[in-house]
């Protein structure tokens, strides 16, 4: 909980904003793509970018919530160079066209925030016929970082900066199914369990990222991929919850981080320099933190990877 402040060996604590974790850091001549950036930490995370001189690019469902959050950004900040692009990542249609769109723009990419999220929903399934929460978590984002990568290669090798690639997962990892990850199940109704699924699917974020790391340093490229968990924040993640959405706006304000707090780990691992040249690795309250065994089991990162290829193709 935010309320225990103590700082971390970062120099910064549960209760640290984004900020605050970017204070000083000039992003300028930095390009980021920021999904689920119309709304909670996907929004601050694309202002503070924004205050700090980097060019976000707000990929968002709600065209017309994400043009009301770069309104507002531009009105506070005038010098803020912000544009929005449709993404949906429950599709891979759509996703295909963003990466499209964003490489024929001919723009840089310099980081990659995978952000956007959907928590304990009832079993559906997405446009493409997977289940909904393991396809907006992780496999859009996974295909949407596929489609970039050599964007993001081409960008680090011309301008000499570090290229980084972030992950919000969450500490539901912990709570996924026993198995981890579903394999010959993902579909399956009867034994879908909402929490269970959206744990599968935070679990799947760290595992991608791990994977990640590893191949790009077989290639020897200067990019770095790491995954967080943003804390317990007072967003509208909840609203599949039922009565503990309420609690959670009830209590929220006593107990909860808010946005500006949730947002600033995602912050410190895209901008900060004490995490330069740091990748495959977890992060909370700013600070780099544990996962379980299975969220660090390569042979499973492997699985996953070849699994969501599969299903991408």
């Amino acid at each position: 909980m935010w309320l225990f402040k103590r700082k971390g060996a970062s120099g910064f604590s549960s209760s640290s904003t984004a900020e605050e974790v970017t204070h000083g850091i000039d992003g300028s001549g930095l390009t980021a793509i920021v999904t689920g950036a119309s709304s909670g930490i996907g929004s601050e995370t694309s202002r503070v970018l924004a205050l700090r001189g980097v060019h976000v690019i707000m990929a968002v469902r709600n065209m017309t919530a994400g043009k009301n959050v770069r309104d507002a950004i531009v009105t506070e900040i005038p010098a803020a160079k912000v544009d929005t692009m449709e993404l949906d990542l429950s599709s891979l249609a759509s996703v295909k066209k963003f990466a499209s769109d964003f490489k024929s723009s001919g723009r840089p990419l310099n980081l990659l925030i995978n952000n956007a999220g959907i928590m304990a929903t009832p079993f559906m399934l997405s446009k493409d016929n997977i289940e909904l929460q393991f396809a907006t978590n992780h496999l859009g984002h996974f295909l949407l970082t596929n489609l970039l990568l050599e964007k993001m290669k081409e960008t680090a090798r011309k301008t000499k900066r570090e290229g980084r690639i972030v992950n919000v997962s969450s500490e539901a990892h912990r709570f996924a199914y026993r198995e981890g990850i579903r394999f010959d199940k993902i579909n399956d109704p009867k034994s879908y369990n909402s929490y269970g699924a959206y744990g599968q699917s935070k679990l799947a974020n760290i595992l991608h990222a791990n994977e990640l790391t590893r191949r790009l340093k077989e290639d020897g490229v200067e990019i770095t991929a790491n995954s967080l968990h943003p804390g317990t924040i007072t967003t509208n993640l909840f609203r599949h919850m039922g009565i503990f959405d309420g609690l959670v706006g009830t209590l929220g304000k006593l107990l909860l981080k808010n946005v500006q707090q949730g947002a600033s780990t995602t912050c410190y691992v895209a901008l900060n320099p004490q995490v330069k040249g740091v990748s495959g690795e977890y992060f909370s309250d700013n600070n780099l933190a544990k996962t379980t065994a299975m969220a660090k089991d390569m042979d499973l990162a492997k699985r996953l990877w070849d699994f969501s290829m599969d299903l991408v193709k």
